[in-house]
């Protein structure tokens, strides 16, 4: 009678037998998170646990269909709901009051029978995050598309690498890519761990979690009502007073932000008037400042950067709600925080595709950077260049003084080069190769190319577990 996942129904866009809901599947975590789409995971939850007493007679079969050929908000529209709500002042007493008048005697009583709140509410918020988790996958991994192409793009595209701010040496574009890439690859995988986590939780254990209320066979009611939700395997011992996996959760979130929020820093000042190594493509209406026309401000680069300031700080609620009292505690309101943690995540992964795909690149104002030195962030190599004939020490106290000399009087780093007794006669035959940038890129290309391979390597799809 049921389908065995009801995640796996929603991801692939089916619905439960046991939700006969007319609602559109999610698509975003917006509607992961509606006051409808709760209710009608609470009505599958309900059926879901009814099922699964129905197979141990603790209540009739018919009395199980009729709960699931119910469990839809059509039989406990939202207003309805929130008119009985300002009657008993609580969530669920007030749904299972209006779906109850629609229910058969029998049905009613066996509705919610040895259930609590806590169980259903729960089980709500695992089903959330695992459908936020997937929808936010989704997301990196189209991102990690959209960066794969772009570090292939410019694999040999040459810029400044930089390091404390300053010019070090030289990098491609498509090597920086690539670690936003690698990243953002880790990000998946934690998403696929915490995912697959918070699906062994217990869903049905009663009031402090020891299935009473639920009789000898609660235990296994609750490993049937996990499996027809598309949970499991579920943990032998009580989770709801110490909620560590919403706090991994939340942990992840915040890594995941801010790695986002690095991606977003580094295009905020790549794209500065003064360095103008790419830009943020806006709409042709969009408009930057209402006073300075010729500004194109960033956006999507600044809202990562927003993300990842915003998504830790609500993450440390979630994270301090580990620390619960006794069996049970709402004391922090752990649910509206993992909305709010949730529904910024799901903003901040869209904004980084859009980011992704408006970025432009100028690669001759890349160069252009890498030349405004005049070779100095090719010092290195000269070093390496003479220091067997003077050895390391002397080697770079000379490159050093060339460098220092050349800045104060403004002649061309290569001129001070060359002006140095001791280098020039060691330098001088091959100083057009000594400072040309394209021959001193190190491995730059081929950690693109190995990251890419890697990445094409990886599944593109969740594990069983998580999904």
């Amino acid at each position: 009678m049921f389908k065995r996942a009801l995640l796996a129904a929603l991801l692939c866009g089916s619905t439960p037998a046991f939700a006969q809901s007319e609602t559109p599947v999610p698509d975003d975590v917006d509607a992961v998170f509606t006051d409808e789409y709760r209710n009608e995971l609470v009505m599958d939850v309900e059926a879901a646990f009814a099922q699964a007493q129905a197979d141990y007679g603790y209540i009739s079969q018919e009395a199980a269909d009729e709960i699931a050929r119910t469990a839809s908000i059509e039989y406990a529209p939202l207003e309805d709901v929130s008119d009985e709500y300002s009657r008993v002042r609580h969530r669920m007493v007030a749904l299972l009051n209006v779906w109850r008048r629609v229910l058969s005697e029998d049905a009613s009583n066996a509705l919610h029978r040895g259930v609590t709140t806590v169980d259903v509410y729960d089980t709500v918020r695992i089903l959330q995050i695992r459908q936020t988790i997937a929808l936010l996958r989704a997301d990196l991994v189209e991102a990690e598309g959209r960066m794969i192409a772009l570090a292939r793009e410019h694999r040999d595209t040459p810029m400044v690498g930089r390091t404390l701010g300053q010019h070090a040496l030289p990098i491609t574009f498509g090597k920086k890519v690539a670690t936003w890439a690698a990243a953002n690859r880790r990000n998946i995988e934690r998403l696929d761990a915490v995912a697959c986590r918070v699906g062994t939780l217990g869903v049905l254990r009663g009031a402090v979690g020891t299935h009473l209320g639920l009789g000898p066979d609660g235990p296994a009611m609750e490993i049937a009502a996990a499996d027809y939700l598309g949970l499991g395997p579920v943990t032998p011992a009580d989770w709801h007073g110490l909620r560590d996996v919403f706090g991994e959760y939340a942990s992840v979130l915040a890594i995941m932000s801010r790695t986002q929020a690095h991606v977003g820093q580094e295009v905020f000042l790549m794209q500065m008037t003064d360095i103008g190594e790419l830009y943020e493509r806006r709409i042709s209406t969009a408009v930057s400042s209402s006073s300075m026309p010729h500004k194109i401000n960033p956006s999507r680069s600044e809202q990562l950067m927003h993300a990842g300031r915003v998504i830790p700080a609500i993450s440390s609620i979630l994270i301090d709600d580990v620390a619960n009292y006794f069996e049970r505690d709402n004391t922090s309101r752990p649910n509206s925080t993992i909305e709010d943690i949730s529904l910024a995540a799901g903003e901040m992964t869209g904004d980084l595709n859009t980011l992704l795909d408006r970025l432009v690149i100028n690669p001759d104002r890349m160069r252009a950077n890498l030349e405004s030195t005049d070779g100095m962030v090719l010092a290195q190599r000269i070093v390496f260049a003479v220091e067997d004939e003077l050895g390391k020490e002397a080697a770079e106290e000379h490159v050093a003084e060339a460098a220092n000399h050349a800045q104060e009087e403004g002649i061309p780093f290569r001129e001070a080069l060359l002006a140095d007794d001791r280098l020039a006669p060691l330098i001088a035959g091959q100083i057009d190769e000594l400072l040309d940038f394209d021959s001193y890129l190190g491995a730059s290309a081929e950690q693109v190319d190995a990251t890419i391979a890697w990445l094409e390597a990886q599944p593109q799809e969740a594990p069983a577990c998580a999904m």
